[in-house]
C-alpha cells in the first residue's frame, strides 16, 4: 500500500477555515491523505466552525489549534494556505512540498456563539468543500 500524502492546511488563527478544510478533506479524501491544520498565530477552535461541520456529519470538536512550526520537519507533501496573511507569513518548507493557495474570506466575527453567524460559516464551508472537490479531481489525474 502506498503511504498517504500528508496535507497541511494553514491559516492565521487555525480556528475556522483551516479547521473546516481539515475536517472536510479527512472525510472526502477516502484515506488517501493524512490531514492536519495549523496557524501562524494559533488560537482556539471556533464554536461556529464546529457547529457548521456538525451539520454535515463531520465532528471537528476534537481537533486542536496548532502552530505551523510543529509541522516543519514532519514530511508534509502538500501545503495549502487558506488565507492571504498565512500565505505571506508561512515559514519555508522543503522545496519538494507542493504549495497551493486558496484565498478564502475569514468568517470570524466573534468568539461568542451566535446562531446568526452560522450563515457566514456555512458559505465558507461550501467554498472550501468546492475547492477540495477540485483538489481531489486534480490529484486523481
Amino acid at each position: 500500500m502506498i503511504n498517504p500524502k500528508k496535507v497541511l492546511f494553514i491559516c492565521t488563527g487555525n480556528s475556522c477555515r483551516s479547521q473546516i478544510a481539515e475536517g472536510l478533506l479527512k472525510k472526502m479524501g477516502n484515506r488517501k491523505f493524512e490531514v492536519f491544520s495549523a496557524g501562524s498565530k494559533p488560537s482556539k477552535l471556533n464554536p461556529h466552525a464546529i457547529q457548521v461541520m456538525k451539520e454535515v456529519d463531520i465532528d471537528i470538536s476534537n481537533q486542536s489549534s496548532e502552530n505551523i512550526n510543529k509541522y516543519l520537519n514532519t514530511g508534509i507533501n502538500i501545503l495549502i494556505t487558506v488565507c492571504d496573511n498565512a500565505q505571506k507569513s508561512c515559514p519555508t518548507f522543503s522545496e519538494d512540498v507542493i504549495k497551493l493557495h486558496w484565498s478564502v474570506k475569514d468568517p470570524f466575527i466573534s468568539w461568542d456563539y451566535d446562531p446568526s453567524q452560522l450563515a457566514t460559516f456555512r458559505i465558507t464551508r461550501e467554498k472550501i468543500k468546492n475547492k477540495i472537490i477540485h483538489f481531489l479531481k486534480t490529484m486523481e489525474s
